[in-house]
């Protein structure tokens, strides 16, 4: 059990601990000046030692060189005693379980930097089978250049021994990659190392520059995962370093492992600049949810138009210029880089109002495929009599495309530009004959889409098949025919915030519901993991979660992933909004 750490916020593997010693520490951290190593069990009979709250003590270990079989590695590994201080067990991705430390020493870390597969390979294993609230250490190979990829993939605490030997060597290291000293003219720092200038700026120096270069991007990491934005930061990051890039890539494809981690919804606004954003989790999740749960529920002909710069597009100049050309004729979709295709009842929803991105007006290869791919299946998947492109030319290439794919014709109304008065007059005289639907079935089929989309495909009928809207779009309020209110939809993330009869509702349905188990008590205010008995593994950080035990009925927002919860001896892992004692 974990006793001296905890997870207090997460961006997804990435995380901000809380290492409570006599004074506490922040992780992501370098902390060389609070271990205590008791030593290699190979060099001698290793007792236990006396450990305090002041530092982590780094239990008696075996190290194995690299390729030792992992039943030789078990046939050596010795028992972890069970203290009752803050300490360290160290472990091989072959060996990594739950030896009830508070911190976990990955060995052979420096032989990893620089195999991207091997490290990427060797840190999820390790992750995986150890506690999800205990430190992850990986011992000597922390740069300035590296860190905020190391911190991205799951590792928390790490150590000054690189920074200092690259230093000694006469490698001056920066953020953006690693210089040899006697080849720079000028500092590109200003820390106190760096303050008497290149003439007299020695190896000495440079140790320390290094030391403080590095805590600075700790501090800099520590403020990007707190705002949700370090995978942002690292695309940009990734671009210096060839390693980085591909290990960056190869985390990509372990979507399983991000996507468990990662936040359904978030205050942060993702940043488009690289095609490296299309293989971000929330924009692949969206793309999923979209093309496999979304239904179109208006019988209506699609229009596909132009995402704007303004979110949610209904907003903008534009978008309000086409909806008066439209006037309830037609079910809008709008196409865009990174997200795809927003459906306009998933406007809100994030991340469809939360991007931004570059706009050169031309699309990259990659952009094309994506946003394409998307178009194909989300057509396939809704039946529409008409498909009207009311696209500038730059958007025509990935339509063209999709026309080809399906064997079918979109009819085209853009004259010269979307918001001119011919292609705005070609659009209307398109829809001309078309029934209009009312704004109240908007309204209703909003919050249908936006139930599919939360809670899986058919939700929207199964749980709201009868009710009514109160308050204007977005901020709408879903009752039943009783006039008790079933949830609200909170405009920040365009997602519905269920009451205990929505929950009582959900339970009732035939959709499958997130539920956690907890003991014989009432919570009020936050659910701890120590009182969590199950909960379901789909369970993701930001989901409606249906919290039951013998005592208490409840419904609130998870702040941990379902196996998380179950795992962790620490931390929130659930803000409760409304309870019923039983």
């Amino acid at each position: 059990m974990t006793e001296y750490f905890e997870v207090i916020d997460r961006d997804g593997a990435a995380r901000i601990g809380d290492l409570r010693l006599a004074e506490s520490i922040t992780t992501p951290a370098l902390v060389d000046d609070v271990l205590s190593d008791a030593g290699s069990l190979w060099t001698a009979d290793r007792q236990v030692p006396e450990g305090s709250e002041d530092e982590v003590t780094v239990l008696p270990h075996r190290g194995f060189p690299a390729g030792t079989p992992e039943e030789v590695q078990t046939a050596f590994d010795p028992s972890v005693p069970d203290i009752e201080y803050p300490s360290a067990a160290v472990v091989s991705p072959e060996t990594a379980t739950d030896h009830g430390t508070d911190v976990y020493v990955l060995s052979g870390g420096s032989g990893l930097v620089g195999h991207s597969a091997a490290f990427v390979e060797a840190v999820l294993a390790t992750r995986d089978s150890i506690p999800p609230d205990a430190g992850l250490y990986l011992p000597g190979v922390a740069t300035p250049g590296n860190v905020a990829l190391l911190v991205y993939a799951g590792i928390d605490l790490f150590d000054r021994d690189r920074a200092v030997i690259r230093g000694t060597q006469g490698w001056y290291l920066t953020r953006d990659g690693e210089h040899r000293l006697k080849d720079l003219e000028e500092l590109p720092c200003s820390c106190p190392a760096c303050q008497g200038g290149i003439e007299e700026f020695d190896r000495e120096d440079c140790v320390s520059h290094n030391v403080a270069a590095l805590e600075a991007e700790l501090r800099t990491v520590r403020n990007r995962v707190r705002g949700g934005r370090l995978r942002d930061y690292i695309e940009g990051q990734a671009r210096h370093d060839q390693w980085l890039t591909a290990t960056m890539r190869r985390l990509d494809d372990q979507y399983t492992y991000l996507e468990q981690r990662t936040p359904l919804v978030r205050n942060a606004e993702i940043t488009a600049a690289t095609d490296d954003t299309l293989r971000r989790v929330e924009i692949q999740r969206f793309a999923e949810r979209v093309t496999e749960r979304y239904r179109n529920r208006f019988d209506a002909p699609l229009v596909l138009l132009p995402c704007s710069a303004t979110k949610p597009y209904s907003d903008s100049q534009s978008h309000g210029q086409f909806r008066e050309a439209i006037n309830y004729r037609g079910h809008v979709a709008s196409m865009t880089s990174p997200i795809g295709v927003v459906p306009q009842e998933l406007e809100l929803t994030y991340p469809a109002q939360h991007y931004d991105t570059v706009v050169t007006g031309q699309w990259s290869e990659t952009e094309i495929e994506f946003v394409a791919d998307i178009l194909e299946a989300y057509i396939e998947a809704n039946d529409y009599s008409r498909v009207i492109a009311h696209v500038p030319t730059d958007y025509q290439v990935i339509t063209e495309r999709v026309e080809g794919r399906l064997d079918r014709d979109f009819e085209y109304t853009v004259a010269d530009h979307p918001t001119t008065d011919d292609s705005l007059s070609n659009l209307s005289e398109a829809l001309a004959g078309e029934p209009k639907y009312r704004k109240r079935e908007r309204q209703h089929n909003v919050i249908r889409a936006i139930a599919d989309y939360q809670f899986g495909a058919g939700a929207g009928d199964a749980l709201f098949g009868d009710f009514q809207v109160e308050s204007r779009y977005p901020k709408l309020r879903v009752r039943d025919g009783d006039r008790e209110q079933l949830a609200a939809m909170v405009p920040e993330y365009g997602v519905l915030a269920l009451t205990l009869a929505g929950a009582r509702r959900w339970v009732a349905s035939s959709v499958p519901t997130k539920r956690v188990e907890i003991d014989d008590f009432v919570p009020h205010g936050s659910v701890l993991a120590p009182g969590i008995v199950d909960a379901d593994e789909s369970i993701r950080v930001g989901d409606e979660v249906i919290f039951e035990g013998p005592s208490a009925f409840a419904i609130g927002r998870a702040n941990m992933s379902g196996p998380a919860m179950v795992d962790s001896s620490r931390g929130i892992a659930s803000e409760i909004r409304h309870v019923e004692e039983k």
